[in-house]
């Protein structure tokens, strides 16, 4: 790893701006021809925050779609003018729904956003054969892959319950991704697979819960953990590689 030890690289293994807009969305449950603009810009600016607090080397692209979303915000509360022609002028949001239309068409095979699980991951069984069946699953269960801002849902979660008196600077904390990877490496050995939360409940500092985050994901992006969520339940289950 380079540069400061806690930082990780994640670039081209998940998701990007667009990929949090569609994540927005569907959580919102809003019509992409209807973005209600100032409250998905909020809550995308929450995000970005979040990745910025973890030091995400690729937050640059996001920083942009935000000053893109504000840029728009700022256009929609202008007073409409019509134009010398009498036509209307073209809704600002449009400058997000044209290129988010065509990438969920390249991402999920042109099938309606609201019928398939986001970025168009396949629901699958679990197999019968399978090394790492679970008690907490049925056969028939359904698991659904994930991606990073539904982990980030989590993650916030478990963030909330920390004081919120306690802060962090990662810059003066000595800590490890490398050495937290090995402490998850070891956990997962003894478990073969651990359920989300679970990662975190001997964490109580704030810093360490961040770095366990950071380490998780460095994993994923090895191809070391592979995650996975019960569609009826909610709950995140990660399996060890």
């Amino acid at each position: 790893m380079t540069g400061r030890a806690y930082k990780v690289n994640l670039e081209n293994v998940f998701e990007g701006p667009l990929d949090l807009l569609i994540h927005l969305i569907k959580k919102n449950d809003v019509d992409i021809y209807d973005i209600p603009i100032a409250s998905i810009t909020r809550q995308y600016l929450q995000y970005l925050e979040l990745l910025k607090l973890m030091d995400v080397n690729f937050a640059g692209d996001f920083i942009i779609m935000a000053s893109s979303l504000i840029y728009i915000k700022s256009r929609m509360l202008l007073p409409v003018h019509e134009s010398e022609y009498d036509e209307e002028e073209e809704d600002p949001r449009l400058e997000i729904t044209r290129p988010l239309l065509e990438y969920i068409q390249m991402k999920s095979a042109a099938e309606k956003l609201g019928e398939r699980n986001l970025l168009g991951e396949q629901i699958f069984i679990r197999q019968m054969q399978s090394t790492d069946l679970l008690s907490d699953f049925d056969q028939d269960d359904q698991l659904v892959k994930i991606g990073l801002f539904e982990l980030i849902d989590a993650f916030q979660t478990i963030l909330q319950k920390v004081s919120p008196k306690h802060q962090v600077d990662l810059t003066t904390e000595k800590m490890s991704v490398k050495d937290k990877i090995s402490e998850l490496v070891d956990i997962f050995i003894k478990n073969d697979s651990i359920i989300f939360e679970e990662l975190f409940q001997s964490s109580p500092e704030k810093g360490e819960i961040i770095i366990t985050f950071l380490a998780l994901l460095e994993m994923i992006k090895l191809s070391l953990v592979r995650v996975v969520q019960h569609a009826q339940s909610g709950i995140i289950r990660l399996f060890y590689i």
